[in-house]
């Protein structure tokens, strides 16, 4: 098992609790612990894998100096600790959106939005579904939309041909930016959703509920579904299946999609955030690549470090979500 595996399948978080501390083992005295340097992030499951990773190994660097806490309340959750000043960077599924800006503002908090990679939600059932062979965006939506609630419980009726079987859903929270952006992508408004689904902010749930279920299906991000392929099957999703290339091409739409830090004005200019932020850019590719998700391009790790230097604050995205964008649209709208 490979060691991001052993962290994700290990990985379950009670009800509840939002917070998890990665102190990996750094082992210090009362009087050096006063001295510690702590860097608070929370938010997105999805980017957790990514910062969870960086953080391990800038902790390695700076000998027990730093310490890194990464939460996962999910994206919109991070994004409320953010924007009270709770947080020093926030981890992100989806763009900021407008009234996530407008509760900054109020605070007199400033970001940096900075992309780290990308990532494939992944549509998955359990491997002994035999008939969920490819799925059209138009059969998701009849899943999923707020009007099915109660109405489509049996997978006859998402196609012709389909068993009389239960059909079991799993998918992320309110709070969290994979949610937000599939139900955009995919029913044509964010946050618009059946309710009567079972849902958790922790990926790990979902995997396990999908897997153990044989009418199950869920969604999540793509290092979910990678570390977890003896357990789960992927649905290509109008014929085309979620993959590095299929994601580096533009093939694999609408559910492609950019993720992101955001770095608060209020923690930029600590020595402690602004070398854990430059660390993260100068080895993000690699990162992304460790835990399953697709590395931009090196000009995009070099355009992020110029803006994290040069202290460009706000966002591309206008306060929206950016429903299909490709890599290629990404990179140009950031070099602006």
């Amino acid at each position: 098992m490979s060691k991001i595996s052993l962290k994700l399948n290990s990985w379950t978080v009670a009800a509840g609790i939002s917070m998890i501390a990665t102190t990996l083992g750094l082992s210090m005295s009362a009087v050096q612990s006063q001295s510690v340097k702590t860097i608070a992030i929370d938010g997105s499951s999805t980017v957790f894998p990514i910062t969870e990773a960086v953080a391990e190994e800038f902790q390695k660097s700076q000998g027990g100096r730093v310490r890194v806490t990464v939460g996962v309340s999910g994206t919109g959750g991070g994004f409320k600790k953010f924007c009270r000043g709770e947080t020093d960077i926030s981890g992100a599924s989806r763009p900021i959106l407008q009234k996530e800006i407008e509760a900054c503002k109020a605070a007199g908090i400033r970001y940096m939005e900075l992309p780290v990679a990308y990532d494939a939600i992944t549509v998955v059932v359990n491997p002994q579904n035999t008939w969920a062979k490819n799925l059209s965006v138009a059969e998701l939506k009849k899943m999923w939309e707020p009007g099915a609630q109660g109405k489509v419980n049996s997978w006859s009726l998402i196609r012709k041909g389909f068993p009389n079987a239960p059909l079991k859903l799993f998918g992320p929270g309110a709070n969290s930016g994979t949610f937000d952006y599939f139900t955009e992508a995919i029913v044509g408004k964010a946050k618009s959703s059946r309710g009567d689904f079972t849902a958790s902010e922790d990926d790990n749930v979902l995997v396990q509920g999908v897997s153990r279920d044989k009418n199950a299906i869920g969604y999540f991000g793509y290092a979910y579904y990678a570390e977890n392929q003896k357990r789960l099957k992927a649905v290509p999703v109008n014929g085309v299946l979620p993959s590095p290339t299929t994601v580096k091409n533009g093939s694999y739409s609408p559910l492609s999609r950019p993720l992101f830090i955001y770095v608060s004005s209020k923690s930029v200019d600590k020595p402690e955030v602004k070398q854990f932020v430059q660390f993260y850019l100068r080895n993000g590719a690699k990162f992304a690549q460790e835990t399953r998700y697709v590395a931009l391009p090196a000009s995009a790790y070099t355009t992020a470090q110029s803006h994290f230097g040069k202290k460009r604050f706000g966002t591309v995205f206008g306060g929206k979500e950016a429903v299909g964008l490709k890599i290629d649209e990404l990179l140009r709208r950031e070099a602006q």
